[in-house]
């Protein structure tokens, strides 16, 4: 499924591609072996970037965070806790799953990791009201469902994650398979017909239009 717009606040580049941020984000899980349910975070609908967008909690790396590894997951760790609450007792329990690279045709650019994290026992998400004012609980193609009946305003790559997620039956079905695949980076491109924009993945029709 591809999509016609841009996430909010990501204005297309029309000057050379810009250098992608390091970025983490965290797919928080419950259900452990009988169910599968994520977090999504609602992001203020105020907010330049994203704004109002139903996401995974996330954010940018600090540069006194450093870089590499332990970067990401530390930064994974602060905007878990910052935006909906959650502490993780140790950056080891994050898992692996995916990384995404923004188009080079989008001014706003980020390499994002996405980690997957079971709730720690006895935890709640907790809203800060700023960046985020609202959180819920969702089956992957519930949330995909809500997306499609404008419950939800979800952005290409947390669609796309949630495509993912949804061939999972059960938190430990799913960090079975994490933990034993190899993480590649995926850049989407985006498509412009007249006043158009196409958000288009590897391997999909028309990906390599224009190189």
């Amino acid at each position: 499924m591809s999509e016609a717009r841009p996430a909010p606040g990501e204005e297309l580049n029309s000057g050379p591609p810009t250098t992608p941020r390091p970025a983490a984000s965290v797919i928080v899980l419950r259900g452990a072996a009988d169910d599968l349910e994520v977090l999504l975070v609602k992001r203020n609908p105020e907010a330049r970037f994203m704004g109002g967008a139903w996401v995974f909690p996330g954010g940018a790396v600090d540069r006194q965070e450093g870089e590499g590894d332990e970067a990401l997951r530390a930064a994974a760790l602060r905007e878990l806790r910052e935006e909906a609450g959650i502490t993780l007792a140790d950056a080891s329990e994050l898992v692996p799953f995916s990384r995404w690279i923004t188009p080079a045709q989008v001014k706003t650019r980020f390499d994002a990791w996405f980690y997957l994290a079971p709730l720690p026992s006895g935890a709640e998400p907790i809203i800060d009201g700023n960046e985020v004012v609202d959180v819920r609980w969702y089956e992957p193609e519930t949330a995909l469902e809500a997306g499609r009946q404008g419950e939800l305003l979800l952005v290409f790559p947390t669609i796309k994650h949630l495509e993912q997620l949804s061939r999972f039956s059960s938190v430990d079905e799913l960090l079975t398979h994490a933990r034993g695949k190899e993480v590649r980076p995926v850049q989407p491109r985006v498509l412009i017909s007249g006043e158009t924009a196409r958000i288009v993945l590897p391997g999909e029709p028309d990906y390599d239009q224009g190189t």
